[in-house]
């Protein structure tokens, strides 16, 4: 068995991504949400996959990610887990499960390790949600952080602009990752940051960091499928590439079934019984 043939069809696991940052290769890592296209996304062979909060836009139509509850996410990171038999899956703590009281952090995290089968949790913010990272490792449960803008705390920035530019909130974001290394966290994400701050703090820590909107110089990088896709067109932040256009698609393939329903030319006569 070749060793390209091998690293695709080994399980991914929070020691396969240390193993991987430290070898230089990248990781690629998307939001999934249900079972039919998990499946079709670990099939591809991606590296890890993020039961994202994320849900709460492209799958239940709210502005932001604050709507969504933790029954919400077990059920979508659930859905995910049936799927995936290779990439790593981590499920996004949503907001208020966490923040100010790390008891509930730990039970939060318990319910969905237990409740989905998930490889880990995601958890937004620095130091002020330390007390539950080290709260929720303590039960040995993986945790990856989350830098920069954190889009839980949407209301508090009052925009979705880039974060940390000045020098003041960039070396709070450095000390802040360097805080989730030391209590253990096994990667970090860092959104929509200076792609300079970003290589900066990939080379700062030795854990895998995963960028989005953060430029090249970072261990990985993530996208909302739906954006990556095309399903969502309304979104186009510079960071976005889009690799297929599945609205127009779906649109056409939709508006096509319509007309052949009206006309009576579907079913035609192979296929009914």
């Amino acid at each position: 068995m070749s060793v390209a043939t091998d690293t695709k069809s080994k399980k991914v696991t929070t020691y396969v991504f240390g193993e991987m940052k430290q070898r230089g290769e990248k990781i690629s890592m998307l939001t999934s949400y249900d079972y039919s296209l998990a499946k079709i996304v670990d099939g591809a062979g991606v590296d890890a996959i993020l039961v994202g909060d994320s849900a709460s836009n492209v799958m239940a139509g709210w502005e932001t990610t604050l709507p969504i509850t933790l029954d919400q996410m077990i059920y979508h990171g659930a859905s995910v887990v049936r799927a995936v038999k290779r990439a790593l899956v981590v499920v996004d703590l949503p907001f208020g499960t966490y923040q100010g009281n790390s008891k509930e952090a730990l039970s939060s995290a318990i319910r969905i390790m237990k409740e989905t089968g998930a490889d880990a949790i995601k958890i937004e913010g620095g130091s002020e949600i330390l007390e539950s990272v080290e709260r929720i490792l303590s039960a040995g449960i993986p945790v990856m952080g989350h830098l920069g803008l954190t889009p839980q705390s949407i209301h508090k920035f009052g925009t979705y602009t880039v974060r940390a530019k000045s020098a003041e909130e960039a070396d709070k974001l450095l000390s802040d990752a360097l805080l989730l290394e030391k209590a253990g966290c096994f990667a970090i994400v860092l959104e929509k940051i200076p792609a300079q701050l970003a290589t900066k703090v990939a080379q700062s820590v030795k854990i895998p960091i995963i960028g989005i909107g953060a430029g090249h110089g970072v261990d990985g990088q993530v996208l909302v499928l739906h954006d990556m896709l095309g399903i969502t067109n309304e979104f186009s932040p510079r960071f976005l590439r889009r690799y297929h256009h599945l609205y127009e698609e779906i649109s056409g393939a939709v508006e096509n079934y319509v007309k052949d329903v009206k006309s009576v030319d579907f079913p035609n006569e192979k296929e009914q019984y």
